[in-house]
């Protein structure tokens, strides 16, 4: 598991503020101790999301285009059988399910090189995989099966203050959105997964009015990383994009170190509490820590989440006020955005990725981009504002090594505990 049990998380500091905590859908995030390969599926598998932080979780125990192709209920396999155990390798293939680089008879998507190994439900996964197959899910009911967990969930805990961490799997490959949904847009399945989203989004936002939950409650909605169109997958997403951008005016897509790769939705919904709007400000998911301490009126353990800030004004729609900096990574390369400039370090890296023909910014020589005048970040300005590369290239190195502090929060603790008493008191 990539976050340490000793790492306070979003679930883990709101759990100790008195709020119920769970995750459904999509990790990735990683399980047990030891590598993939070694983790011992058939049985209790930790640690997981229980050891930072979550009460209850049901997730795949990876994105879908990789084994093992199972859910996995308060970190037990769904539906495994002792007498058929399940056995993985991500990497070394090994006698077990048919591949689709040997049976591609056996497909229903055709995928590129890499996704081309044990067949699950009729697709080539990453990875190699035996038995288990009363615990391998139907991708088709992916979201059928994890909506209904995250609304069980708010039912569950209606009583209480609850956190539900809510990732869907639909526009992620391999894209097989339920037959309800096929053929719902003109942009082929991937389109129709995006509707599928829509879908899951609206049996939660149903689930909290029938509750009578909806006005008390924050939702937040985002993404992990800017659009990709095809990857992994020969899916005609391509051929059906139609005159649609999912990436807007922004250059790159997932995977890249412009704009398009990092720049996501952020939505924030509280009836009573925003007023619908659009914002212009730059604000950053690492912000979630901070931003909901302030929210609960808890401060953070000492040492916790060093680079988040309070952002509730801005999430609220009170305040416009920009973030002071954003640090951004993408495939290894590291930019910084400041104001008005974006500063993209030299790299050596390729400059498409092969699968999803993303284009991915790297470069030997430093880029620097003017985001208010230039938001497709076309024009390098570096060759022409030199000694403000210097500024930016030095403000980064200072970030990375930790030479910086965040206004109000690295003060000293009885201060911290001196100002919250004190909103409290005049709320």
């Amino acid at each position: 598991m990539m976050i340490k049990p000793n790492q306070t998380t979003v679930a883990s500091f709101l759990k100790y503020s008195g709020y119920a905590t769970g995750v459904v859908g999509k990790w990735n995030l990683g399980l047990g101790e030891g590598g993939f390969n070694k983790q011992a599926w058939n049985d209790s598998i930790t640690p997981g999301p229980k050891q930072i932080g979550f009460d209850y979780s049901f997730i795949m125990a990876a994105s879908a285009d990789r084994v093992p192709s199972v859910f996995i209920e308060n970190q037990r396999i769904v539906g495994i059988s002792k007498n058929d155990p399940i056995q993985i390798d991500n990497s070394n293939k090994f006698i077990g399910e048919p591949t689709g680089k040997t049976n591609p008879e056996l497909l229903k998507l055709v995928p590129d090189e890499s996704h081309d190994q044990a067949i699950v439900n009729g697709i080539s996964r990453i990875g190699y995989l035996k038995g288990g197959r009363s615990a391998l899910w139907v991708d088709e009911n992916i979201a059928d099966t994890i909506t209904s967990k995250a609304v069980q969930f708010i039912e569950n805990n209606k009583n209480r203050p609850f956190f539900l961490y809510f990732c869907t799997n639909d526009i992620h490959v391999p894209r097989v959105p339920h037959p309800r949904f096929t053929g719902q847009t003109l942009m082929g399945v991937r389109g129709d997964a995006i509707v599928e989203f829509d879908w899951s989004v609206s049996q939660i936002m149903d689930a909290l009015k029938r509750l009578g939950l909806d006005k008390n409650t924050l939702i937040i909605l985002s993404s992990d990383n800017g659009p990709v169109i095809e990857e992994g997958y020969k899916d005609q997403s391509h051929e059906k994009l139609g005159n649609h951008t999912p990436g807007g005016q922004f250059r790159g897509g997932k995977y890249s170190a412009f704009e398009g790769g990092t720049r996501v939705p952020f939505l924030v919904s509280w009836p009573g509490k925003v007023n619908p709007t659009s914002s212009n400000a730059t604000i950053s998911q690492i912000d979630l820590m901070a931003t909901l301490s302030t929210l609960v009126n808890r401060p953070l353990p000492a040492g916790s989440a060093p680079d988040s800030y309070n952002e509730l004004s801005t999430w609220l729609g009170k305040s416009t006020r920009n973030r002071d900096f954003i640090v951004e990574q993408s495939s290894g390369t590291i930019s910084l955005v400041e104001r008005l400039y974006k500063y993209i370090e030299p790299s050596a890296g390729p400059l498409r990725e092969t699968s999803s023909r993303i284009e991915l910014g790297n470069d030997p020589d430093p880029q620097l981009y003017n985001l208010k005048e230039d938001r497709g970040e076309q024009r390098n300005l570096a060759r022409q504002y030199p000694a403000k590369v210097k500024v930016l290239a030095e403000k980064l190195k200072n970030i990375k090594n930790g030479e910086f502090v965040r206004p109000g929060i690295d003060e000293p603790k009885e201060k911290i505990e001196y100002r919250l008493t004190k909103l409290k008191h005049n709320e």
